[in-house]
């Protein structure tokens, strides 16, 4: 009987562990924690605030550089690896944050901060970065005549739209998006995640989506990653382990959505973080109280 072959991987993360330091020793705030992300999919990491998904993002993109794990980006372990040998791959995954005003420099024009990582690649002219740049904002649907304008002349969505596109500018093979909806409008979200979607579809490009909504994991992922408190409690496939979850925690963040198949709800932390005071995983009439 034939193999299947190995799925081609854009990142593999194995045994990841993160600590930051505070007073009188460390906190741990990622344990153990492994995921696979095959080319061309999307998955999602869910969970209540503060339980390590925006941590492990930062790992990933190597603003934070973990304690101990792997974190193999296109078959190169870049989890403890030098800056200067880390900088060449660093355009091969990108980040898309949460605040799109916080992350935009506020003196540049859409197109210099789109251009910016074009002339990182090596694009010397600026008639050709120019050109770039503008390919892109079409791209995420900002009009010519945005080419000028400072973010704050912007809304929250268009910020957003920027965002992505300097993203994308540096021809990434991975987007990780950290809660990258989750400060705007519910119409807003459902257009950008519709980019992101489309994006995707003409591409080929990877994500790693970073959320509390379980409504925005359904819609737009193929594998789901559960966690808590640092550590993962569940993993699968999204249909599976939303429709099906086998661990209390997973039921309780369910239980949490007012309708898990919509944008619109409560964010799960809301419920969650109260469940978390008690040792709730093994009483399931706790989780009908959530509901």
């Amino acid at each position: 009987m034939s193999q299947s072959p190995e799925p081609d991987l854009v990142l593999s993360v194995k045994n990841l562990v993160v600590d930051y330091a505070v007073h009188g020793g460390t906190f741990r705030a990622v344990d153990d924690v492994s995921f696979d992300i095959p080319r061309g999919a999307t998955v999602a990491i869910v969970g209540e605030s503060g339980c390590g998904k925006s941590t492990i993002a930062k790992a990933i993109v190597r603003l934070l550089k973990p304690a101990s794990g792997a974190i193999v980006l296109n078959g190169q372990d870049i989890a403890q690896m030098p800056a200067r040998t880390l900088r060449p791959l660093r355009s091969k995954v990108q980040m898309v944050f949460q605040d799109p005003y916080g992350s935009l420099d506020p003196h540049l024009t859409a197109e210099d901060i789109v251009g910016e990582p074009i002339g990182l690649r090596g694009v010397r002219s600026a008639k050709d970065r120019r050109a770039e740049a503008a390919r892109l904002l079409d791209q995420v649907g900002l009009p010519a005549s945005a080419r000028g304008r400072r973010p704050s002349e912007f809304s929250g969505g268009q910020r957003q739209r920027i965002g992505i596109a300097r993203a994308l500018a540096s021809r990434p093979d991975l987007l990780v998006c950290d809660e990258a909806t989750s400060a705007l409008d519910v119409s807003v979200q459902a257009q950008v995640l519709q980019l992101l979607a489309d994006i995707q579809q003409q591409s080929g490009l990877t994500y790693l989506m970073i959320s509390h909504n379980l409504g925005v994991v359904r819609e737009n992922s193929s594998t789901v990653v559960v966690m808590s408190r640092g550590q993962v409690v569940e993993q699968g496939p999204t249909e599976q382990v939303i429709n099906a979850p086998r661990m209390p925690y997973t039921r309780a963040l369910r239980a949490a959505a007012l309708d898990p198949l919509a944008i619109v709800g409560r964010k799960p932390r809301e419920v969650v973080s109260r469940l978390n005071k008690i040792e709730f995983l093994e009483d399931p009439t706790l989780l009908e109280d959530a509901s």
